[in-house]
């Protein structure tokens, strides 16, 4: 810690006594005040005289801290100075704890610690045996929450269960299950002991969801978005009409698609985080450029193409989808990502991509309750919304039309 944090905490300690001080000696000198203007009222009205108060001249009802600044007592520099430091240097902590930070404050994605596949001799393509765990909020459920719907996976072939972005209730991460989606496993509480349980002991990694867990073993097979999509999409689980369904890793497209798949996560889907969790002013400008340079490509090239990849929903477009959905209610206003103006409608081509996805790809709309994912922004991530405002409700038609 550098000695001059160090001496903005110390300032900010001594400017809190002397404010509790001040503000004890303030409130004193307020009542006896208010007790001399209720003597000379009743005065004035035994005398015949009427006592006019001014409007707006009357503040004893006004909440004004602790008046540091209406003070003479405290430079005002000095306390201004005080306390952007030691809410900064507070912040700063509150951001590492929450997204890991590089020495110059760029956001570094934890890796994940799960990532098998269906269809292998430990994990066998069969139906009814897996289950998946999602969140309505986090763009990286939704992931696999669409995979699931447009592939037109049943109940049979796989289970779900949603959790509740809690992180006041949750032992770890954010995710605890909520009393009408209780835990069919286990019964745990929330998320972290389902991992320790999964485990078999304590679990000292990240408790991230997506979540996909082999029923009958109780272990864990995924908590990787991208394997699961990629799984869920080559699994059969029971399903004897593969040729019905759409293919969203086509054999034809699959360089095209790794090729988009790299550039959209790198400038969109981890760029809007890059955004949000800098805690640099050079970290935010170098991953809001790649935003706006995601942005203008993907509308570059749909304004050729129908989908990313050409004229069919592909994976490329999947995994996108999350992203473009939460910008406007989400990424741009709260994670200032490309600025806060910037909004999807600007980039025509691309807002007309997403309105063919949500209306004409079965299972897009079925996958995402729209305001509370971009709400639960404002409620959850309290480093980046300390004071716990959540902005007037946006409507799917507010992101969509």
């Amino acid at each position: 810690m550098s000695q001059h944090f160090i001496f903005a905490f110390i300032l900010m300690l001594v400017g809190t006594i002397q404010a509790f001080s001040l503000n004890t000696a303030h409130n004193e000198f307020r009542e006896r005040t208010l007790s001399t203007s209720r003597e000379e009222r009743r005065l004035a009205g035994k005398s015949g005289f009427t006592s006019i108060q001014l409007s707006g001249s009357n503040d004893n009802n006004l909440d004004k801290g602790f008046n540091l600044l209406g003070s003479s007592l405290i430079p005002q520099g000095l306390v201004v100075g005080t306390a952007k430091e030691g809410w900064k240097f507070a912040w700063k902590r509150m951001m590492a704890e929450l997204a890991p930070q590089d020495k110059t404050g760029n956001y570094q994605r934890p890796t994940y610690g799960f990532t098998n596949m269906i269809g292998t001799s430990l994990f066998p393509d069969a139906d009814n045996r897996y289950h998946l765990y999602i969140g309505n909020p986090c763009p990286w459920c939704h992931r696999a929450l669409l995979a699931v719907k447009i592939l037109g996976l049943t109940d049979s072939q796989i289970t779900l269960t949603r959790l509740e972005d809690n992180p006041v209730k949750a032992s770890r991460g954010g995710w605890v299950f909520a009393a009408d989606q209780p835990d069919p496993i286990y019964k745990c509480r929330d998320l972290r002991e389902l991992y320790d349980r999964l485990s078999g002991g304590s679990y000292e990694g990240r408790c991230t969801a997506p979540l996909l867990v082999d029923k009958k073993q109780r272990k864990i097979v995924s908590n990787e978005s991208s394997d699961i999509v990629r799984t869920l999409n080559r699994a059969m689980l029971g399903s004897k009409h593969s040729d019905k369904r759409i293919d969203l890793f086509p054999s034809d497209l699959e360089s095209i698609i790794e090729e988009t798949n790299e550039w959209v996560y790198m400038y969109l889907n981890n760029g809007v985080y890059r955004c949000g969790f800098a805690t640099s002013q050079n970290a935010y400008n170098n991953a809001s450029k790649d935003v706006l340079t995601g942005l203008e490509r993907c509308d570059n090239l749909l304004s050729k193409n129908r989908y990313l990849c050409g004229n069919a929903f592909t994976e490329a477009d999947l995994r996108l989808l999350p992203t473009i959905l939460r910008f406007d209610g989400a990424y741009a206003p709260l994670f200032k990502a490309g600025g806060v103006h910037v909004r999807v409608r600007n980039y025509p081509h691309l807002h007309k991509w997403l309105q063919r996805c949500w209306y004409e790809v079965v299972g897009v709309s079925e996958s995402i309750d729209i305001p509370d994912a971009c709400a639960s922004y404002y409620r959850s991530l309290f480093p980046l919304n300390p004071g716990g405002i959540i902005p007037t409700e946006v409507s799917v038609s507010d992101i969509v039309d």
